[in-house]
């Protein structure tokens, strides 16, 4: 998994707010309070993000999103669930995917209006080969978005406490446990695949409940 940049999240909120906000159309940059200060305090840090920004499918809702990046296979993988009273998104995308990235940013945003809960939710944004979640003090880290009701805004090193980072790593942990179980799945099925046929490798893996919500993959009525 070289190259593996990930970006995790849970955010607080009640089954018909997850279910909402699948159907809320991702926002601009300005649903972030300081969009171009992503990797300020950070791995990154003096890098700016406003190009970044002009990539991403503003207007494309959660459930499309994440209904197109189940079905393709090979260039990344997606956890995205509503579990014990929160979403929860684990993504991983071979490379620095722009459009991949700032576009789950701004959707992550815009559940803040869905939140149920007062304090700050961090969403991560990292590279590691192995693709898990590193301790607090990893010098690693590329962003922390902290997610409120309102707006939210990049938080930088300095700003965040390491505890509340060791929170946020640790709510994390079932949701990176789910991408691993479906890294393995992914993995077992390609070595048993009869490549030799010529034909293309495919999956409904990543389709499983325990790896999307049924609700994203389910057409709403128009």
């Amino acid at each position: 998994m070289s190259d593996g940049f990930m970006v995790a999240a849970r955010i607080a909120m009640t089954r018909e707010g997850f279910d909402r906000w699948l159907d809320t159309p991702a926002p601009g940059p300005d649903a972030i309070a300081n969009p171009g200060e992503m990797f300020d305090g950070w791995f990154w840090d003096g890098r700016r993000a406003d190009t970044g920004w002009r990539n991403a499918a503003v207007g494309v809702t959660p459930r499309d999103f994440f209904a197109e990046r189940v079905r393709r296979v090979g260039s990344g993988a997606s956890v995205l669930l509503y579990r014990e009273g929160a979403l929860e998104a684990y993504l991983f995308d071979v490379g620095y995917v722009e459009r991949e990235v700032h576009t789950a940013l701004l959707m992550f945003a815009a559940a803040g209006a869905f939140k149920t809960e007062p304090a700050s939710d961090a969403v991560l944004f990292w590279a590691e080969a192995g693709g898990g979640l590193r301790e607090p003090d990893w010098r690693g880290w590329l962003a922390v978005l902290s997610v409120d009701e309102d707006l939210s805004r990049f938080t930088p090193a300095s700003g965040l406490p390491r505890a509340a980072l060791a929170d946020s790593i640790a709510a994390l942990r079932p949701v990176e446990d789910r991408f691993f179980q479906l890294v393995e799945r992914l993995g077992e099925e390609e070595e048993s695949w009869d490549w030799e046929s010529g034909e293309a490798f495919t999956t409904t893996t990543p389709r499983d409940e325990l790896f999307v919500d049924p609700e994203v993959l389910r057409r709403p009525e128009r």
